[in-house]
């Protein structure tokens, strides 16, 4: 049975954890990681299939990688492998201590490295190269959809500013739900 932290008293604030932007924009503990399992937990049997551990972790707030997903458990198929709640919870506090994962200020030294001018822009062409062949693997079309959502115009040399576009890759895609 999922206990509710005590701060969510009234229904509003219940109805209000069910939506994907409380669990992006908290900073989750045991009971929002119990609750955020029970969301997975379709069949109600108090088991989150492997498939999905990548989705809930990332429902907390949490940035594994897809390789830290398969190390830790993750399926790629779905119905191969189910978690309990006791075999989630090590992993959430594994991930959630994990401080390899980048922030706001490692992704603009990132693309400071880019910046010849020193003025806080970079080729837009050299920032699509950067989101297609760095780090985990983007298709054409993510690294197109994530450009037209997060980048300010080109300007007539191509250039555009990259701290803009870190905030906005930062703030994810409910940056206005609180």
């Amino acid at each position: 049975m999922l206990t509710l932290p005590p701060s969510y008293t009234c229904l509003r604030d219940v109805r209000h954890m069910h939506t994907p932007a409380y669990l992006l924009n908290t900073n989750v503990t045991f009971a929002g990681a119990q609750f955020a399992f029970s969301i997975y937990d379709f069949e109600g049997k108090e088991e989150v299939d492997a498939y999905y551990l990548g989705d809930v972790l990332r429902a907390l707030n949490l940035n594994p990688t897809l390789e830290m997903i398969e190390k830790l458990g993750g399926q790629k198929i779905k119905k191969q492998k189910k978690l309990k709640l006791d075999e989630f919870l090590p992993i959430f506090s594994q991930v959630k201590k994990d401080k390899d994962q980048g922030g706001f200020e490692d992704f603009m030294e990132c693309l400071k490295l880019y910046d010849k001018a020193e003025n806080g822009t970079m080729m837009a062409a050299e920032l699509s190269h950067v989101l297609l062949s760095l780090g985990e693997r983007l298709s054409d079309k993510e690294v197109t959809q994530i450009m037209a959502e997060c980048c300010d115009e080109e300007d007539e040399d191509g250039f555009i500013p990259y701290e803009p576009f870190c905030k906005r890759l930062i703030a994810g895609p409910f940056p206005d739900a609180k």
